[in-house]
């Protein structure tokens, strides 16, 4: 029988959607590397099946799916760590899901489109708070104003706390290529080349441009999309220190003995699995997401704001959503596919709400 397996269990964010599987009557099997830790954590969430399995052994990875069983990884920085469990799901014939905000991961989840069409399963990657959220309100702007040529998305949040795979991750993105849609293509582009103000809740906030999955997902729902840019709300001052950093990181990663130098001393110093903050502090943090959708002349057509919680707790809840959704064969498609077109704009707007965001 088809089943749910969670690898990374163990890490932060995996026992998170652990509780929130087991507590919604679902039976995942929980993976990771530690069997002590796997029988600790099966015990804290009610009981589950545990299985052992290592991003440094492909096999036991493989090992743990086989046709129509639905992969959740939370095994980052999934530069590093990530394709193993892309891999397996794709040639167990598995549907995948993940919880990256590595926007050159997003690109090689996406480059398994093709494959994944002929194996029959999706692959949704980023699907959490990055970049679940951006993707709705970009395509709840873009049903209010189908004419609208260019999305502008920006995500805020305050009080935030982080994990240490969120740290891990946002190191290891500093030295690799952004991205962005222009007149219907991908194309590259370095994080925080742009710097843009939305209007969040009465406010005026800022953000700085980042590579998110809405750049390959929402021009497919949306073919007549050609141009969007995505931004990570931060105060002024930072968001213009980011673009002049972007400029120096650019120029070194260029230098392939200079990036490795670099990446390597930031493994050493920015741990990964450290924990993240506790439920007390989650409770105070909250969320917002923009999107403005534009006609050539930059015209705003139609405007969505969805506000929310904690990042980490709606990212454990839609995934769970996701996963479960997709094993009762919710899937609308194959191959790698965005939020919207996996779904549908229905089921996705109340998915999110249910997982605490709304509009």
């Amino acid at each position: 029988m088809p089943k749910i397996v969670l690898f990374g269990a163990t890490g932060y964010t995996g026992r998170l959607i652990a509780e929130i599987l087991v507590g919604r009557g679902a039976a995942p099997v929980l993976a990771a590397r530690n069997a002590t830790a796997l029988e600790k954590l099966a015990a804290d969430v009610g009981g589950a099946d545990t299985a052992v399995a290592d991003v440094t052994d492909p096999d036991s990875v493989r090992a743990l799916l086989g046709p129509g069983d639905v992969l959740i990884s939370t095994v980052g920085p999934f530069l590093r760590y990530g394709r193993p469990a892309l891999a397996a799901a794709v040639e167990a014939g598995a549907h995948y899901f993940d919880s990256t905000g590595e926007g050159p991961f997003i690109r090689t989840v996406f480059e398994h489109d093709d494959t994944a069409r002929r194996a029959g399963v999706g692959l949704l990657t980023a699907f959490g708070y990055d970049y679940v959220p951006g993707n709705l309100a970009a395509g709840l702007a873009l049903a209010e104003a189908p004419e609208a040529v260019r999305a502008n998305i920006g995500y805020f949040i305050t009080d935030p706390g982080t994990s240490g795979g969120t740290r891990a991750s946002m190191a290891g993105m500093l030295f690799e290529e952004g991205f962005a849609l222009r007149g219907g293509r991908v194309v590259p582009e370095r994080t925080a080349a742009r710097v843009r103000s939305f209007d969040v809740a009465g406010r005026e906030l800022t953000g700085a441009s980042v590579p998110g999955s809405e750049h390959f997902a929402l021009s497919r729902s949306y073919p007549h999309l050609r141009d969007a840019d995505v931004y990570l709300g931060m105060p002024g001052g930072a968001a213009h220190g980011l673009r002049v950093a972007s400029l120096l990181t650019g120029s070194l990663a260029r230098v392939t003995p200079v990036k490795r130098l670099a990446e390597n001393a930031l493994t050493r110093i920015v741990k990964g699995s450290t924990g993240g903050p506790a439920a007390t502090a989650r409770a105070r943090t909250r969320t917002w997401a923009v999107a403005e959708v534009t006609d050539e002349s930059g015209t705003v057509l139609a405007s969505v704001t969805l506000a929310g919680g904690d990042p980490y707790d709606f990212t454990a809840a839609i995934l769970a959503w996701g996963a479960q959704t997709a094993l009762d064969g919710g899937l609308r498609g194959a191959g790698a596919l965005g939020p919207v077109e996996a779904f549908g704009l229905e089921p996705l707007t109340a998915g999110a709400a249910g997982a605490g965001l709304t509009r």
